[in-house]
């Protein structure tokens, strides 16, 4: 799942992407993945884990997100994904 932030979308400007993955999955099956579904090189992959949250709603109900992982991966020269370019507003 690609994170579209604000921060994200400037560190896709510079060739790094960053997407949302199962806690389970290692560096070489991310960048597998990546490869193989926007057939693109991948030259770097850094992982961070995001653990599980429980935080309650306005109403008092507890609400828990699940634990992932957050992978940011480097493309080779000039490659880019069309999922995070930004569209000029007219």
């Amino acid at each position: 799942k690609p994170v579209l932030t604000e921060k994200s979308l400037s560190l896709a400007k510079m060739g790094k992407y960053t997407f949302l993955f199962d806690p389970r999955f290692n560096k070489n099956e991310i960048r597998k993945k990546i490869e193989n579904l926007f057939s693109v090189h991948v030259v770097e992959v850094r992982t961070m884990r995001i653990h599980k949250v429980v935080k309650k709603d306005y109403r008092g109900k507890k609400k828990v997100y699940p634990e992932r992982k957050k992978a940011i991966v480097a493309l080779a020269n000039k490659e880019k994904i069309d999922l995070f370019e930004e569209k000029v507003k007219k």
